[in-house]
């Protein structure tokens, strides 16, 4: 399911630039900037030099999103894995310490987002408590 994303300023998100027109066309302006230049809608600035830089740094985000959500995938495997593995065996469902542990390295490395994250990543390995 899609959402939509809105900006701090309460306005839609910008559509990826990696979802820009490949057929020439020109794309569409944004908001007039300070100096009152309409804004590339992509890039949200009239400067050449930062609206390249801008595209050059979300093509990277991109591929870090694209690694995120593989190594997210195939942690949820491995848990499910371990935890039928576990069950098979006589063992328990989940093993409370384990998920404590992992919580507090997440809350060690990230404070309370890292918690947040952590908790989604158990939820996906093992299901809804």
């Amino acid at each position: 399911m899609m959402t939509d994303v809105v900006e701090q300023n309460g306005g839609p998100a910008r559509p990826d630039p990696a979802q820009a027109p490949v057929d020439g066309s020109v794309p569409e302006a944004g908001p007039p900037t300070e100096s009152g230049e309409p804004a590339d809608a992509r890039t949200g600035t009239v400067e050449p030099t930062a609206a390249a830089r801008i595209v050059q740094i979300r093509e990277r985000i991109d591929e870090i999103d694209h690694a995120l959500i593989t190594l997210w995938q195939e942690r949820a495997a491995l848990s499910r894995e371990v935890g039928a593995t576990r069950m098979a065996s006589g063992g328990t469902r989940l093993v409370l310490s384990r998920e404590r542990d992992i919580l507090e390295r997440f809350r060690l490395a990230l404070g309370a987002d890292g918690t947040q994250l952590a908790l989604l990543l158990l939820r996906a390995g093992r299901g809804p408590l």
